[in-house]
C-alpha cells in the first residue's frame, strides 16, 4: 500500500487543506479544503496536486463571467448555445450538488485543463462539427471530457452510447439492442422480452420475425 502524503495545511491556488476526513475514493484521500471565497470543499488528492482544482468553483464561475465580457459570448443578452453546453459539463463533473454529479463526476469523469477555458472549448466545438441540435458525446463512456474523446452527436446517437446499452453479437456483428432493432426492423422493446423473458438464443432473438 503507498504511503500516504500528508498535505495538511498546503496551499493548492485558492484552496487550502484543513485535514484528511477519513473518507477513501478509489482508494485516494478525500481531503477537507478552505477556498478564499470562504467555501469549505472535500477534494480528492489528485485533483489538488495535479491541479485539475483550483477553487471550490468560483473560480470557474470567474473564468465563465470573464469569457463571457472579454470573447463577447454574450450576444443582446443571451448567451451562445455552446457556452451553456460548456457550464453543464463543468458542473456535471464538478459541483458535488448537481444532480447528475453521480453520474460524472462521482464517477470519476473529469473535465481536462484546458477545457476550463470556455473560449478554448467554444473554438474546438466549432472546428469540429458542432450544429444547433447536436449533443456533446463522450466515445468511451468511461472516459474523460477531453478533445480526443469527445464528438458531436445527435440526440439518437447519444442514446445509443449510454453506459444502460447491452451490446449483442451475431453473425461476427456488435450493435447496440437499439441498432440492432432498427436493422431487423423490429421494436428494441420486442428485442428485450425475447432475451430477458422468453430466453431465446440470439439467434432466434434477430431471424424470428414478429406474429401479427
Amino acid at each position: 500500500m503507498s504511503r500516504i502524503i500528508d498535505l495538511t495545511g498546503r496551499r493548492f491556488t485558492r484552496l487550502l487543506v484543513l485535514y484528511d476526513t477519513g473518507e477513501r475514493k478509489n482508494g485516494r484521500v478525500i481531503w477537507r479544503c478552505k477556498c478564499d471565497c470562504g467555501n469549505e470543499v472535500d477534494i480528492r488528492t489528485h485533483d489538488l496536486t495535479s491541479g485539475h482544482t483550483k477553487s471550490c468553483g468560483c473560480y470557474n464561475r470567474e473564468c465563465a463571467a470573464e469569457v463571457r465580457t472579454v470573447h463577447g459570448m454574450s450576444r443582446r443578452g443571451k448567451q451562445h448555445p455552446v457556452y451553456w453546453i460548456w457550464s453543464a459539463m463543468l458542473q456535471r463533473c464538478e459541483n458535488q450538488n448537481h444532480k447528475y454529479y453521480k453520474c460524472y463526476g462521482g464517477r470519476g469523469i473529469t473535465v481536462c485543463d484546458e477545457w476550463h477555458d470556455a473560449q478554448v472549448f467554444i473554438d474546438w466545438a466549432l472546428a469540429n462539427g458542432w450544429q444547433k441540435g447536436l449533443t456533446l458525446d463522450r466515445i468511451d463512456n468511461n472516459g474523460n471530457y477531453e478533445p480526443d474523446n469527445c464528438r458531436w452527436v445527435t440526440r439518437k446517437e447519444q442514446a445509443r452510447n449510454r453506459r444502460s446499452n447491452r451490446l449483442i453479437t451475431f453473425d461476427g456483428k456488435t450493435q447496440t439492442m437499439a441498432q440492432w432493432a432498427e436493422e431487423v426492423n423490429v421494436k428494441d422493446k420486442v428485442l428485450w422480452d425475447r432475451i430477458n423473458v422468453l430466453h431465446w438464443p440470439i439467434e432466434r432473438v434477430l431471424t424470428e420475425p414478429v406474429n401479427n
